[in-house]
């Protein structure tokens, strides 16, 4: 795997610490949060989108992050898009 680091949350502590990769061999970003806890994960498993199942597979997990990452994701992105280009 072939991470590349974009960002951590920059109102991290000691024990908290929400954070952006990118696989570029994957093409896929990854993303270090806090667990969504068991009311949040219950009303996300319960979503329903026509074409995807109910339920959060045993291989997935619901996360959350503060939205003042957003710029770190969309550079994410942008290095994403960037990889594919090449």
């Amino acid at each position: 795997m072939s991470l590349k680091f974009i960002g951590i949350d920059p109102n991290t502590g000691d024990h908290e610490s929400p954070t952006v990769w990118v696989d570029q061999e994957r093409q896929e970003l990854v993303l270090q949060g806090w667990k969504a806890g068991p009311e949040l994960e219950a009303e996300a498993a319960a979503f329903e989108v026509p074409g995807h199942a109910i339920g959060i597979p045993e291989n997935e997990a619901v996360i959350r992050v503060p939205a003042r990452m957003v710029p770190m994701i969309r550079e994410a992105c942008d290095a994403l898009d960037t990889d594919r280009v090449r």
